[in-house]
């Protein structure tokens, strides 16, 4: 991986956490943590892993919404950002940390 993919993972993460968390207006779409973004070579696709901390309305529903509004997204970023073609960008949910936890209380069950 080059340092200038490094870096335009990077500006994706940070843009797309605060155009999500102050632009988008979608009520389905809250606490959303923006946990990791990979940019292919070509720049693209970038896939930006997300975590909701509001269980209640379920990730699917969550991760759809995401996906409506990434048309908006994606023209928001485009306007911050300085490459010559904005990527597209694929929604994942990211269970690292599900995962995690499950091992941590694995461990303490031992």
């Amino acid at each position: 991986m080059t340092i200038k993919q490094e870096r335009l993972e990077q500006i994706i993460r940070k843009e797309v956490s605060e155009i999500i968390q102050f632009k988008v207006k979608d009520p389905n779409i809250s606490f959303v943590t923006v946990t990791d973004v990979e940019v292919t070579r070509d720049y693209s696709i970038a896939t930006i892993y997300v975590t909701f901390f509001n269980r209640e309305s379920g990730d699917d529903m969550q991760l759809q919404a995401l996906n409506r509004a990434k048309g908006y997204i994606r023209s928001e970023l485009g306007s911050t950002l300085t490459v010559r073609k904005v990527p597209e960008l694929l929604f994942r949910v990211d269970d690292s940390l599900d995962k995690g936890n499950r091992i941590d209380q694995l461990l303490k069950n031992i």
